[in-house]
């Protein structure tokens, strides 16, 4: 006969999952801040993109393409018959005129110079700029340039150019009315270009209603110095929080 002897000395304990300490909680959110600062610290340091030259690409083999719209603020519409107006132009003169929106401009770069790179890499030679004209519109700034070649400077005199650009299309781009003023600008162009009178800038109304449409400079450069501080004081967040978190952590490891 075999006699089992009871077992002693074992105690049974139920089975649980071990709870996570504070301490690895609050690490956990450290890590987490510590990665959102960063995120907003590189954020911040990205530069927005810029429009190069050469972003605006060749013209095609039929250079049929009269409206370039890369800040996108015009419509359908406006496009179409922008398109079909400077058509109709080069193909009764021979004269060609290009309308090319942008959205920013790379850091130094003016709607002048911008213009007249795109006008040397479209028509390398003199003899090519000749009877071309490209109006750049940069729709960040609402600064316009018109870079004429020679032919076109022989009827379009750089008053009668300037005042296209700082009246016909400036004026309605104070109400941000692009599809407005780049078709006043164009109809003016083609007027000029065809031989007939030049129709002349836009007629301002004289009363205008100054507070509620334009800003005064004051509450340009308060609004300008507000803007400055958020970016500043994100910028030190960014660098402070990620510094204070690290020494944080070493004083709970150390404890």
């Amino acid at each position: 006969m075999v006699v089992k002897a009871p077992l002693t000395g074992m105690v049974m304990k139920p089975h649980c999952s071990r709870q996570p300490s504070w301490k690895t909680w609050l690490q956990s959110c450290l890590r987490s801040m510590v990665l959102l600062a960063f995120a907003a610290q590189m954020f911040l340091m990205t530069p927005a993109h810029a429009t190069s030259v050469s972003e605006i690409g060749p013209l095609p083999a039929d250079d049929a393409n009269w409206v370039v719209d890369q800040g996108e603020v015009l419509s359908r519409i406006t496009e179409g018959s922008l398109s079909q107006e400077l058509r109709d132009l080069a193909q009764r003169t021979g004269y060609q005129v290009r309308v090319v929106t942008i959205h920013r401009l790379d850091y130094g770069e003016t709607p002048a110079s911008f213009a007249r790179q795109l006008l040397t890499q479209w028509f390398p030679t003199a003899d090519a700029q000749g009877k071309q004209a490209v109006l750049v519109l940069d729709t960040v700034t609402n600064g316009a340039a018109l870079q004429t070649g020679t032919a076109v400077q022989s009827i379009l005199p750089a008053a009668i150019a300037q005042s296209i650009v700082s009246e016909n299309l400036a004026v309605p781009l104070r109400q941000s009315r692009y599809n407005q003023g780049l078709q006043d600008a164009s109809h003016r162009l083609v007027a000029i270009l065809s031989g007939q009178p030049d129709p002349g800038p836009p007629q301002v109304q004289e009363i205008v209603q100054v507070e509620g449409t334009f800003a005064k400079a004051e509450d340009t450069k308060s609004h300008a110095i507000s803007a400055t501080i958020w970016v500043v004081g994100l910028l030190i967040a960014a660098t402070v929080i990620p510094m204070a978190t690290y020494y944080f952590y070493l004083f709970l490891q150390s404890r």
